[in-house]
């Protein structure tokens, strides 16, 4: 905050009809400084109010998730788990973000919103999925889907249950891991947008994991956003998951490295030759 906002507390209370500005305006408790409105890009206030609201449905959605995991198991635990997922995973991208990219801490860094439709639309169709399966329908979910070779995998109490929990939960954990670490190193260097022109002290990141990944962050969202639709049991959602995030990254990757190319030249060509994207079927 600015210095210039502060008084002692054990002091009289500022007069406005004292305090004028150049013009002679008095001011009001509304001539607020823009970080402090609401919709400010950096707005103290409502960074701490979406936190806040991240850490509630985080802390309800865990609560739920280990109740219904006690005897008798319901199915269901995996609707609000997903919930623990997405609330952690919002709340890491702005904490990531302000604790190494500080400059670019602000409100869009959450990943609340201006993901696109789809974005919305592919978690809402995977409750949707969780809850037809799970609730609505349960009995006739694989006959309805003709997903009768599936049922180890969708059975509730069928063996393979465990194998594929574990293999979604080494998933998400995982791309979380790489993801997040991914943005650590780049600190300043990364943006959750395409920059189209090279930004002073922008630099070419090839150690730590991108010494193996060069689209780390990237890499680590498509096997967490994979990982999820495994843990929820979700066979319809995992397959679209995997499609729309494939072509999601395909075109992505694209168009960030023609920019880096401009950006860096030869050195970036050699670098792009030198490592891989890590999703399948992405040179």
């Amino acid at each position: 905050m600015d210095s210039s906002l502060s008084y002692d507390v054990d002091a009289s209370p500022p007069q406005h009809s004292r305090i004028q500005n150049g013009n002679g305006h008095v001011p009001e408790a509304t001539d607020t400084p823009i970080t402090l409105i609401a919709d400010s890009k950096k707005s103290p206030s409502a960074i701490s109010l979406r936190a806040f609201l991240l850490g509630t449905a985080f802390g309800v959605s865990l609560a739920l998730t280990v109740v219904q995991l006690q005897p008798p198991l319901n199915p269901l635990w995996r609707a609000p788990c997903f919930l623990v997922i997405l609330s952690t995973f919002h709340f890491l991208e702005f904490y990531i973000t302000a604790r190494y990219n500080p400059p670019a801490a602000t409100l869009s860094a959450f990943l609340l919103a201006g993901n696109g439709y789809a974005y919305n639309v592919a978690h809402t169709l995977a409750f949707l999925e969780c809850i037809l399966r799970n609730y609505v329908a349960p009995r006739y979910y694989a006959e309805w889907l003709l997903l009768q070779p599936f049922n180890g995998f969708l059975s509730v109490g069928g063996g393979a249950r465990v194998a594929w929990l574990t293999l979604g939960l080494t998933m998400l954990l995982g791309g979380q891991g790489i993801r997040t670490l991914a943005m650590a190193q780049a600190g300043t260097n990364f943006n959750h947008l395409v920059q189209s022109r090279k930004k002073e002290g922008h630099v070419l990141v090839t150690n730590g994991i991108y010494g193996w990944l060069r689209h780390p962050s990237y890499f680590g969202f498509f096997w967490w956003g994979l990982g999820t639709q495994l843990i929820m049991g979700n066979l319809v959602c995992l397959v679209g998951y995997a499609v729309v995030l494939w072509r999601f990254f395909r075109l992505r990757i694209q168009r960030e490295e023609q920019f880096l190319v401009a950006f860096f030249g030869a050195d970036y060509v050699r670098y792009r030759d030198e490592t891989a994207v890590g999703i399948p079927m992405i040179p």
